[in-house]
């Protein structure tokens, strides 16, 4: 498959009074025609930087960057007609309606004002479009500057956070909206900090900490590349959790008690669990694999604390 974007030894370095500060070192990107591809990190992992530099608006040190085949920034004039973009939070004048503030950006980019309409009806705007920008929550702001970046119908679509300030409704809409996109061709590079939904939505990721790649590839590699091996255990009932946990415990297992069941956070070897407690004359009535999600994941390889108890197998136990 064709790649739209890439990205390969990306090195931006700020100077200030504490030195120098590698805010990209030597990262890499690639992002294939037609997916939508969610793009990871941390608060100052490099992330904006990274979408700003692709823009033209940040020079980098290093590092060479392509978009629909042709080389950035020395070609971003002739690219720039097919990316649409979001970085940041956009702006706009609150006392011009929506409409209004389509139509001029559609003459100052050459688009015919027929997609004005056309774009307002694919954010969700349509009936609110002759309001003034100003009585706009956050999240209507959020549809009219993506609207804003569907004008040129782009092939490469890039959103930084663009379901920030959406309800629950309104995510779920801009969900099937990037879908849909994608569906007809487009390809979206998507940056977001809600996990949830970048698992849902994206056919790949990148996840970038400290200016560094830490992982990519398809939604489903990177989770089984990072697989859990913790287990939810549950015993017969009238069974003493407290007991069993115990002897777990005592045999080097990381033990997570839960209302009606527990979890074992380094089971590397499941059959392990039952034999230990069947020892005791202890029966185990459920033995599941606890699936690794993209938070965990994400959590793990940006240097956070796991969560939900789950660790890596240890010394003596798992294996």
């Amino acid at each position: 498959m064709t790649a739209v974007l890439e990205i390969s030894g990306l090195r931006k370095t700020y100077r200030g009074r504490k030195g120098v500060r590698n805010a990209l070192d030597g990262f890499d990107m690639e992002v294939t025609s037609g997916q939508v591809h969610g793009f990871l990190g941390p608060n100052g992992s490099g992330k904006t930087t990274t979408l700003r530099t692709l823009l033209g608006l940040i020079r980098p040190n290093a590092g060479r960057m392509m978009i629909l085949g042709r080389e950035v920034p020395r070609h971003l004039p002739a690219v720039a007609r097919e990316v649409g973009a979001i970085v940041e939070s956009p702006q706009f004048f609150g006392n011009f309606t929506a409409r209004d503030t389509l139509s001029l950006l559609a003459d100052a980019g050459g688009v015919k004002r027929v997609r004005v309409p056309a774009v307002l009806e694919l954010v969700g705007l349509r009936d609110r479009s002759r309001e003034r920008v100003k009585t706009y929550s956050l999240g209507m702001k959020q549809r009219l500057a993506v609207a804003s970046a569907l004008l040129k119908e782009p092939k490469l679509l890039i959103l930084d956070e663009p379901a920030n300030g959406l309800d629950p409704g309104g995510i779920r809409e801009m969900r099937t909206l990037m879908r849909d996109l994608s569906a007809s061709g487009m390809t979206v590079l998507l940056s977001s900090h809600i996990l949830g939904e970048i698992q849902l939505i994206c056919d790949s990721v990148t996840i970038i900490a400290a200016g560094r790649r830490v992982a990519a590839g398809s939604v489903t590699e990177v989770l089984s590349q990072h697989s859990s091996t913790a287990v939810k255990v549950r015993l017969e009932p009238g069974v003493d959790m407290l007991g069993a946990a115990e002897i777990l415990r005592n045999a080097g297992a990381q033990v997570t008690l839960e209302a009606d069941h527990f979890v074992v956070g380094n089971a590397g070897n499941p059959a392990q669990v039952t034999k230990l407690l069947a020892e005791k004359q202890i029966y185990v009535s459920e033995l599941t694999p606890v699936a690794a999600d993209l938070e965990d994941v994400f959590l793990t390889l940006t240097g956070s604390a796991p969560v939900d108890g789950r660790s890596r197998p240890v010394d003596g136990w798992g294996k």
